[in-house]
């Protein structure tokens, strides 16, 4: 089977973490193909996520690493199974990787926890506010490529709506529901949307306001992943440079830590939607 030309973040985290196995278990990729009558080559492209493996391979080489952790195993052995070709695959070729990569990686998450400092967090974005978003880009969007952006952005709220929808968790702080991207409108629609998607079972947002001590957080923003094991999770950050997906384990465990301490000095779920409910009336 030919290598993919351009592997998926969670294909290419699929062979990270067998490369960590591996490298935990003290071995060479030498060894390892010595032992499984491969070629270096296929074990190069396995782990790097440039080739696909099965998942009694997968099986084959966590006896070989003697990797004793039966839930990261079974973890990996379902992402190695998945031949999930999701809606998100008929943007590849019109929006960046990385648009596909997120969407992939909120569809398999347990649950998803965001922190808000500069905009409404994605999945509660109303179409007029995130054409707005889109809209101040520099450099500016050509005609046509702001639509498929907005479109994606939609559909990716499917993850919060559907049956078995993902526990979700928002923390935003007041500039953000304050700043009127757009107009008075657009802000009243935007307090409500939220408002709205609260009344989920599996939606909560708290908010931090402006009269509250010890808030020092305003770069935190963040979106983290939670994976069907903790070493699985993601972060997803935007960087002046775009975005990058951060999965070390020492890197997991900053921004979980990052994520408590906004969340701590937010007001409860009930307060913040009284919150929100005020500010829409001042609109």
């Amino acid at each position: 089977m030919a290598p993919r030309s351009q592997p998926t973040t969670r294909q290419v985290r699929l062979g990270a973490e067998l490369r960590k196995l591996r490298e935990a278990a003290g071995m060479s990729a030498r060894e390892v193909v010595g032992l499984l009558s491969s070629t270096s080559a296929q074990m190069s492209q396995v782990e790097s996520g440039l080739s696909g493996v099965s998942e009694e391979r997968v099986r084959r080489l966590a006896v070989l690493y003697a990797c004793t952790d039966g839930a990261l195993v079974e973890a990996l052995v379902a992402m190695a199974a998945d031949r999930t070709r999701g809606w998100w695959e008929e943007y590849r070729g019109v929006l960046p990787p990385t648009f596909l990569d997120l969407a992939e990686l909120e569809h398999h998450a347990r649950s998803i926890q965001v922190i808000g400092t500069a905009h409404v967090p994605g999945l509660l974005q109303t179409e007029d506010y995130a054409r707005a978003v889109f809209s101040y880009w520099v450099p500016e969007f050509v005609a046509g490529e702001v639509d498929p952006r907005i479109e994606h952005r939609m559909r990716r709220k499917t993850v919060i709506t559907r049956d078995g929808a993902v526990e979700y968790e928002a923390v935003v702080h007041e500039s953000v529901l304050r700043t009127r991207v757009a107009d008075r409108s657009v802000a009243r629609a935007q307090l409500d949307e939220i408002l709205q998607q609260t009344e989920r079972s599996n939606v909560t947002v708290r908010v931090v306001p402006f009269d509250i001590d010890g808030f020092a957080g305003a770069s935190a923003a963040l979106l983290y992943l939670g994976g069907p094991v903790a070493a699985l999770d993601t972060v997803q950050r935007d960087t002046p440079y775009g975005t990058a997906f951060l999965d070390d384990a020492a890197q997991l465990l900053a921004m979980r830590t990052l994520f408590r301490k906004v969340e701590s000095v937010a007001l409860d779920p009930v307060k913040s939607r009284d919150f929100i409910h005020r500010l829409a009336k001042e609109l």
